[in-house]
């Protein structure tokens, strides 16, 4: 298993870990040989947004006397009410149900309290100043949330709280399908159209701007991301539902998140132990089966970057480089100082830090000749030694 840092918050997660959504109606025992299995393979991180009773007891009596070999993302806002899951803002609600979550996992602590579900640019506008966000700044000021989180599927609002410094990981729908809707098209509604089979078609989409400037800033504030629903619900690893026409492996999705700035972790569901298999055989593939740029690249929409440029995809289809350069991380640098239109300092400190920078480029080609996607990557190396200085 391989580790990440999981953004500013000093915790170090496996990047591929257990989304827990599934597991609701499944009996303890199953529930606690998936979480074994898991563990055994080296996934430390576990998210749990359901509000369930059952479920939650039943992961907190799975995880007894190992709770400090994992890491939680746990929910505030997502509550039961009457009988039935409620994303609330009710303070009242929000204050019980996350107490809730703590006695039914058998802990004191969460290691991300995730602000739960905030998808609309006025839910942040209302949220930055609520009472809801003073109760979770209060419980890590406590230590009884380590970090505070978000979760939501829109780019523009998420990009408002990143920058607001106040969400130290972000939780957010990341696949190579959904990088490609408008930012504002309803993301309810696309969910609602793939939960009810409807066909959906991406035919002349291209790669939506705003989802990469959420990365990339995600990346400069040190923010972060762990992604859900890497596999579009499924839909991508069907060539007859798939909105990009083509069929895609569970490997290729995970690595093209995992690809994507700022990206931490890949919250994968699982709810049997061959779910957890398929899931950890990730760590075993090769570059080649794991390898998603030849088949997006034979898509136009993954062609096409800004101006004249091609787009790079950080798919590390370059390498191996003379030089030794890890061009996929100064191509991330590069575009996250271009889209803003400025350097900062905390972007040229990791760009330093990769030891072997642009300047050490011999203009070989040979990386040139190896991109599926046309990128002009020695161009790109000159520009970013003028951008950086080395």
């Amino acid at each position: 298993m391989n580790y990440r840092k999981l953004g500013r918050t000093g915790m170090t997660v496996s990047e591929i870990a257990l989304g827990c959504e599934h597991l609701q109606g499944k009996s303890y025992e199953l529930i606690k040989s998936v979480i074994d299995a898991a563990l055994d393979g080296g996934i430390n991180f576990l998210d749990v947004f359901m509000s369930e009773p059952e479920v939650r007891s039943n992961i907190g009596k799975a995880l007894l006397g190992r709770r400090e070999k994992v890491l939680l993302q746990g929910h505030i806002g997502s509550c039961w009410v009457d009988g039935q899951y409620k994303v609330s803002r009710d303070i009242g609600e929000c204050v019980t149900y996350f107490e809730d979550l703590l006695e039914r996992l058998q802990t004191d602590y969460i290691d991300v309290g995730m602000l739960h579900f905030v998808d609309k640019e006025t839910d942040w506008d209302t949220l930055e100043h609520s009472e809801m966000m003073r109760f979770a700044l209060s419980l890590k000021e406590k230590g009884v949330i380590r970090s505070i989180g978000m979760s939501s599927h829109n780019p523009v609002t998420a990009k408002k709280a990143v920058e607001s410094g106040l969400i130290d990981v972000l939780m957010f729908s990341l696949n190579p399908a959904y990088d490609l809707i408008p930012k504002d098209r309803d993301m309810t509604a696309v969910f609602t159209e793939v939960l009810t089979g409807t066909k959906q078609d991406f035919t002349g989409f291209t790669l939506e701007p705003a989802r990469a400037e959420l990365y990339r800033a995600c990346e400069e504030h040190g923010t972060a991301i762990t992604v859900m629903k890497s596999l579009a619900m499924g839909t991508l690893l069907s060539k007859e539902r798939s909105p990009l026409g083509i069929a895609l492996t569970e490997a290729q999705c995970i690595s093209y998140a995992l690809d994507r700035p700022a990206v931490a972790a890949v919250m994968v569901g699982m709810q049997r132990l061959s779910d957890v298999e398929k899931a950890l055989e990730y760590e075993t593939l090769s570059a080649e089966e794991r390898d998603h740029g030849k088949v997006l690249a034979s898509l136009e929409m993954f062609r096409t970057g800004t101006g004249t440029e091609e787009l790079c995809m950080y798919c590390n289809h370059c390498l191996p480089c003379p030089a030794k350069i890890d061009i996929a991380a100064v191509s991330k640098y590069l575009d996250l100082v271009e889209l803003d239109g400025r350097p900062t300092d905390s972007v040229k400190q990791h760009y330093l830090a990769l030891g072997t920078t642009a300047g050490s480029c011999l203009e070989c080609g040979a990386c040139e000749k190896r991109c599926p996607f046309g990128v002009k990557v020695t161009e790109r190396m000159h520009r970013a030694v003028r951008t950086f200085g080395k």
